[in-house]
């Protein structure tokens, strides 16, 4: 893919960009096939899988998931790649300069979102709202073919430290931040059949999940899918509607308010287990 990158790069005419993003698409799914493979022979994993019996891979999705480990993207790739199209992640900028990964997730057509403070953007308010229209070319690009759009909408992994600087509402979970799946609703809401709201839980491998995993350690992967659907009352302008960005706010936050108490409920169910 670091090659196909690198001839996107230097070709940037629609007919090669198209053909390698379809040759991406294609490793980017031997890559998953690879990874469950792996899994299979250095971890006895028993996963825990609700709600993935409809999904389809002739479908548009965007898909919305808690973030508490790298291992939430190896989990998805897994479970996900016979079941919905491609996933295309919203990543942070500073991982489009690290060599090789980089260019091979600029290859895949990967939004690039660069978060600026309130602090920074006070003193450049010409860069706010950049990182929506990074979403909004990104979004124009998934048209053509069946995509998924992940997005973890706390913007970071979580962690306790992070949840209680950020005065957070939820016990296990960081406040979502919407702007980047409002506007991929009003790019592209047209096109997506469902939302897929994901909860990843990891019941025997809470405190470092990425390392058990590298290290043949992982015991068990719960994963929840719920489908929502996408209707015209989370479409709308977010960054011009004061109404509407305050009206998905309140939607977004009851998802994630249940999505906090079905992690509580999950863990009570496996201490129960134990």
């Amino acid at each position: 893919m670091v090659v196909a990158g690198i001839l996107k790069l230097i070709l940037p005419f629609r007919m090669v960009s198209q053909g390698v993003t379809a040759f991406c698409n294609v490793m980017m799914w031997l890559w998953c096939l690879s990874l469950a493979f792996i899994l299979k022979v250095t971890n006895r994993i028993s996963w825990d899988i609700q709600g993935a019996d409809e999904l389809s891979r002739n479908s548009w999705y965007l898909l919305i998931s808690n973030h508490t480990s790298w291992s939430d993207i190896v989990a998805l790739c897994v479970v996900m790649r016979n079941r919905i199209p491609v996933t295309k992640y919203f990543l942070k900028q500073q991982l489009a300069w690290v060599p090789f990964i980089g260019i091979a997730c600029w290859a895949l057509d990967m939004p690039f979102m660069r978060r600026y403070s309130r602090s920074y953007l006070l003193k450049h308010p010409e860069k706010r709202g950049k990182d929506i229209e990074t979403t909004r070319r990104s979004c124009e690009k998934f048209r053509d073919h069946p995509t998924t759009i992940v997005n973890f909408v706390e913007g970071s992994r979580f962690t306790e430290q992070k949840r209680v600087q950020s005065k957070s509402l939820y016990q296990n979970l960081l406040p979502p931040k919407s702007a980047g799946i409002a506007l991929a609703l009003n790019v592209l809401g047209s096109q997506f059949d469902r939302i897929l709201n994901v909860t990843l839980y990891y019941p025997d491998n809470q405190e470092k999940p990425f390392l058990d995993l590298l290290s043949g350690q992982m015991k068990r992967i719960v994963i929840r899918i719920e489908t929502l659907p996408v209707d015209n009352s989370i479409r709308g302008d977010y960054l011009n509607d004061k109404a509407f960005k305050r009206q998905f706010q309140l939607w977004l936050h009851d998802i994630w308010q249940q999505k906090d108490q079905q992690l509580e409920r999950l863990k009570q169910q496996f201490i129960d287990k134990r």
